[in-house]
This record gives C-alpha cells, structure tokens and sequence, in this order.
C-alpha cells in the first residue's frame, strides 16, 4: 500500500490537520460522484469530525488559521450558521481563547435557529447579541453560496456586520456541473466579490495537492483541477 503522509511546506499546523483528515479517513480518495455530477477523485465528509478528538482537531485548526491571518479585520463574534455551524463556532472560538486569552477573552459567539422560537427567550439568535458587532462566520465548506447568503442576510437583519468567512476546505472549483450552466468562479470567488468580504479556508484542493504524497492521488487531483478548477 502506498503511503499518503506528509512531505510537503505547508505550514505545520495545515500538515498536522491533513494528517488528522486522512488517518481517520474524513479525506478520502477514489472516485465519488457529487450533486453537480462531476466525479470527484476526492471526498471530504465534515460529517465524520464525530469525536472528542476530531472536533478539537478541527477547533484547532479553524483557530490558527484565523489568529494567523493577516486580511481578517478585527471582529467581535464567531457566528456559526444552524446547524452544522453551531459547533464549529463554539470549538473554534474556545481553542482561540486558548492561543491569545487577552486577545480574545471578550469575543463572543453567536448561532441561528432554523425556526424562530416564540416563547421563552423567543427569537431567532441564539448568544451574544449582534447590534452594532462584527462578525465573523464559520462553517464547514461553502457549495453554491446559498446558505451563507442566507446566514449573512439573517446578521445583518440583527444589526450585526459580517467581516469575513472561514471554511474548512474550499475546492476552488467552478460552480455548476454535468446538464447544468458552468460559471468560471467558484462559490467562495463570488461570495468575496459580492459581499466584499474576506473568505479563507483551513485547506483548499492546492494545498491538499501539495499536502499528498501518493502520487496516483495528486495526479488525479491535478487533472480535476484542470477540467473543473476555478478561475479568476
């Protein structure tokens, strides 16, 4: 069997984090048919961060792409989108406390509810309230942009102002798919460019060629890239 460890110059905590992903098999390699119709030589089920050990993994890595980043402005709220986005804003937020305590003792974290609740507390925010805050976003991947459109619209109806975006795996490829209109942008292209705002992601399907050493592997990744990747 050959292997698939690292060898690569990705930073150490992105090499740490693609370990994680191919070890407990969250990445996969094969052929994998997408809701688009392209078949994929790649799969990554977010699904599968199911353990103590995985989420912390995970928290961990959205909290140092975020602290090292150099275009993410200043924001006052981790906001995670319902559902999958709850726990990922509640892990990434603690494992920033944990990196810079004085930097991010007092930033807060916020989630929606699917339905808005009307009694109680009532309301569709859940955490720290959103007037007049900064938000940043985070979730697992960004498909068509729908779903953070609509996360993004749900901030700003409460008077918060989305900052920025982070995701664990941008694809970077096109939007569209067999039978359907291709566009030469991804998602996370045309969500910076109409929203204006910063989007990064942990890893994206570069690093990902970068980061995987089995050559089979790499060589079917370099050639979905080719046929489907995005461009500028």
């Amino acid at each position: 069997m050959t292997s698939r460890s690292l060898g690569s110059p990705l930073p150490p905590f992105k090499q740490t984090f693609l370990q994680t992903l191919l070890q407990s098999k969250i990445l996969t390699f094969g052929a994998f048919t997408l809701k688009s119709g392209r078949e994929s030589p790649y799969f990554f089920n977010a699904g599968l961060f199911n353990t103590g050990r995985l989420l912390t993994s995970l928290g961990t890595a959205y909290a140092n792409t975020i602290h090292t980043s150099t275009s993410l402005p200043p924001f006052d709220v981790i906001f995670g989108p319902a559902y999958k986005g709850i726990p990922l804003a509640t892990i990434a937020l603690a494992k920033l406390y944990e990196l810079a305590p004085e930097r991010y003792a007092d930033v807060g974290y916020a989630f929606d509810r699917k339905e808005v609740k009307d009694h109680g507390e009532g309301g569709r925010m859940v955490g720290m309230g959103l007037e007049g805050k900064r938000v940043l976003v985070v979730d697992d991947v960004i498909t068509a942009g729908t779903a953070i459109r609509g996360a993004v619209s749900a901030i700003e109806e409460a008077g918060g102002t989305v900052v920025g975006i982070v995701v664990a795996l941008d694809r970077m490829e096109r939007i569209g798919g067999v039978g359907a209109d291709e566009r030469k942008g991804s998602a996370i292209m045309e969500v910076k460019k109409d929203m204006g705002v910063e989007v990064l992601a942990i890893l994206n399907l570069d690093e990902l060629i970068v980061g995987v050493t089995d050559e089979g592997d790499r060589r079917r990744m370099l050639e979905y890239r080719g046929k489907y990747g995005a461009v500028e």
